[in-house]
């Protein structure tokens, strides 16, 4: 979501304003399963603070971990580049304590030092100089505050994504500590079983 163009397209040619309407279909996009929606429940509280606190979503879609995380107590800022995404998750999380912005995830519209995590799944793959992103996200933490990158690598003939020891040598430069889970078993998860490499990365920067 966050590579769309003016065209109202990404870099692969996916125009996510079209796609909107059906996003939430596939399980873990719309967490309608509740057993995958309990699933991802359950990572969200692990990887976020404790203590409620401020949450940047950033290729937010339509908000359903945004959701999550409100649902937690957490005070939820998304990002989407995709007007229609931001109207959903809009919609979604409608009298809860959320705001959704137009923008870029490389470049969010907001300030520095303000959140206490930074959410991010399936994005920063996408984007182009992925340690400058990174650079650029840990400005965005208060001291303490934590980067939850959720990434992987799809498909086996042309694969696409971010291999986890590829993530962790670009989190290596930004001090602090980092774990990796992995995630391809977790079938709850996905609300299928997958054979490809999905993890999550929890960093807290120095």
């Amino acid at each position: 979501m966050t590579t769309i163009g003016s065209d109202g397209t990404d870099t692969d040619g996916v125009d996510w304003d079209a796609r909107a309407a059906a996003f939430d279909e596939e399980p873990d996009h719309g967490l309608r399963d509740p057993r995958v929606r309990a699933a991802w429940g359950a990572r969200l509280r692990a990887w976020l603070p404790g203590q409620p606190g401020d949450v940047l979503d950033l290729g937010c879609g339509t908000g359903s971990l945004s959701l999550l995380a409100a649902e937690q107590g957490h005070r939820v800022t998304g990002v989407d580049r995709s007007p229609a995404m931001v109207a959903l998750a809009r919609e979604k999380l409608a009298g809860r304590d959320a705001v959704f912005l137009l923008g870029d995830a490389a470049a969010p519209p907001v300030g520095g030092e303000r959140y206490d995590a930074v959410l991010v799944r399936h994005v920063l793959w996408t984007l182009p100089e992925p340690g400058r992103v990174l650079r650029l996200w840990r400005g965005l933490l208060r001291p303490g505050g934590r980067l939850v990158l959720v990434e992987g690598v799809w498909g086996t003939v042309s694969p696409a994504g971010i291999p986890a020891d590829r993530l962790t040598a670009l989190l290596a430069p930004l001090g602090g500590q980092a774990r990796v889970e992995h995630l391809s078993g977790e079938t709850e998860l996905w609300g299928r079983e997958v054979d490809d490499e999905r993890y999550a990365v929890v960093a807290v920067p120095g």
